[in-house]
């Protein structure tokens, strides 16, 4: 996927007309130019309208809430119009799929839009066909971390430390089908490694047991665990994402340290109600990548452990499209479902 990671955003080239002479009559020289200030008079009408704009998000103080402020602030001083976030915790995607596709009403969400289908017997609407992915826009790193009293500094020696004791290594890991879970989940199907899953009712208290030597390793999103990290109570052995993050360097991804193709992360970005316009489409897109590559932008996302990442509407849909084919390999082999 062509996406630009850090950069400022590249907007599309106006088309050169092939074969059209314009007239050199002054007053059809007028005529075009009114024409042209209606149609991009029209096409902004499109967007703001007199109703206010509404990003729909999870539960209040998550990850997704807080980055669909910063960017609610950004659009509201661009646009001239007043954007505001509702909190619709988990019903946030089937609320959007049903919202009127006038562009009033945008999804700001991460990984579980279109993992949740595959995870549970019912869901109320469907990713590729009720929503329209607008941007991506942060990559936040998954973090293979150890108990400093696991004697194992690099993922080869953890991969060895398994194999040579199956069945009697655990992982903590928070909800069926989070990042803490499907990342280990992946992990052990592409080295063969037997390590046992111990279950916690979220990332914090299975930062919290792994803290507690309760279990010796975890992936973790590194917002989570980076404090910990810094302080020597954990031990950060490798990065999921495909490229070493920006937020932590000098860590070798997974893939480079011993299981080429290994590639796990949470992605975020913005989705609209389908068969929203593509003009209204377009347009948040640019608005978007303008407000997540603005100065100041970038260091507000870094200091909430997140990369912040661009692309095209449809760069975004081949993501998700990977993102369905990759880990609904992973949930079918495992046998993962929700209970």
């Amino acid at each position: 996927m062509n996406t630009s990671y850090l950069a400022t955003p590249s907007f599309p080239r106006k088309r050169e007309s092939r074969g059209f002479q314009p007239p050199q009559h002054a007053a059809t020289h007028a005529l075009i130019a009114a024409l042209c200030t209606l149609i991009a008079a029209s096409a902004d009408a499109q967007l703001v309208t007199n109703k206010f704009i509404r990003i729909v998000t999870s539960e209040p103080g998550s990850t997704n809430d807080l980055g669909a402020r910063i960017i609610a602030q950004d659009l509201t001083r661009t646009l001239g119009q007043q954007v505001i976030v509702e909190n619709r915790g988990s019903i946030a995607a089937e609320y959007t799929a049903k919202a009127a596709p006038d562009g009033n009403t945008l999804l700001y969400y991460g990984n579980s839009v279109w993992l949740l289908p595959l995870l549970r017997a019912k869901v109320n609407y469907d990713a590729l066909r009720d929503l329209a992915p607008v941007s991506l826009t942060t990559i936040a790193p998954v973090v293979l971390v150890v108990h400093p009293s696991l004697p194992v500094k690099s993922v080869r020696e953890l991969i060895a430390f398994a194999k040579a004791r199956p069945g009697q290594l655990n992982y903590a890991a928070g909800t069926i089908g989070a990042s803490t879970h499907l990342a280990m989940e992946m992990f052990k199907s592409m080295t063969a490694a037997n390590i046992v899953r111990i279950p916690y009712k979220g990332t914090g208290p299975a930062v919290n047991a792994l803290l507690g030597g309760e279990a010796p390793l975890m992936f973790s999103p590194l917002g989570s665990v980076s404090t910990h990290i810094r302080a020597g109570k954990l031990r950060a052995i490798a990065v999921g994402n495909e490229q070493p993050s920006a937020l932590i360097p000098e860590l070798p991804t997974v893939a480079a340290a011993g299981v080429p193709g290994y590639e796990a992360s949470s992605i975020t970005g913005m989705f609209a109600p389908a068969n929203t316009p593509p003009a209204i489409i377009a347009r948040y897109n640019q608005e978007i990548a303008r407000a997540l590559t603005r100065p100041g932008m970038l260091e507000k996302f870094l200091d909430t452990g997140l990369e912040v990442v661009t692309g095209t509407p449809e760069e975004f849909l081949a993501k998700i499209k990977s993102e369905i084919t990759k880990w609904g390999k992973v949930i079918r082999e495992a046998g993962i479902r929700e209970e």
